[in-house]
């Protein structure tokens, strides 16, 4: 009895990878499909829903080229707008300045991951390195499985340690809680 309950435990946990990608997946068409019924709802024609979905496809692709090209003046306008409103130009700004840190764009330095001990001495968890100002480094410290929240911290270079891990290797290691962790030989790298 105790091998046969052992074996569904192994099952489940072997399953558990597999019904979170269907789980996504199903996520991403079922918003697919609610917004082809929305498009769809305006003829019944699925002709004319297709050359919605294509001409959207196109002037987005058309807005991401001219704005890569800095040559945007919507866009510039749009911003100029925002900020004159407190709140919003708040939000809109750090929003952006997330999207282009994750991106890689507008980046003097290119991405950094390093170890920080953290929440105490002698616990060491790696961290993004959102800024830099002197000898100081402003990072971001991602909690297990959700790399999006975290804590922001400013530390002293002299207590950081540099690490190899490149930022999706890093995002891997906290979403995986750990299990996939590239760069083991980094550990030892690590003070007691």
């Amino acid at each position: 009895m105790k091998k046969l309950l052992n074996y569904t435990l192994i099952g489940i946990l072997a399953l558990i990878p597999v019904v979170v990608i269907l789980q996504i997946i199903l996520f991403v068409k079922d918003r697919i499909t609610d917004l082809f019924q929305f498009v769809y709802g305006y003829s019944d024609n699925y002709f004319i829903t297709f050359l919605l979905f294509g001409f959207s496809f196109a002037l987005i692709t058309y807005i991401g080229h001219r704005v890569s090209m800095g040559r945007f003046s919507i866009i510039a306008a749009f911003e100029k707008l925002i900020e004159r409103i407190p709140l919003l130009s708040t939000i809109y700004r750090v929003t952006k300045k997330l999207v282009h840190m994750i991106a890689g764009h507008e980046l003097k330095e290119p991405r950094e991951v390093v170890y920080v001990e953290y929440p105490k001495e002698g616990l060491w968890v790696p961290a993004y390195v959102t800024n830099k100002v002197d000898d100081r480094y402003v990072l971001f410290v991602p909690t297990s499985p959700n790399p999006t929240s975290g804590f922001a911290i400013i530390v002293h270079e002299s207590k950081i340690i540099k690490s190899e891990m490149s930022i999706e290797q890093v995002t891997s290691f906290i979403i995986s809680v750990g299990a996939d962790f590239e760069k083991l030989g980094e550990v030892k790298q690590l003070p007691q």
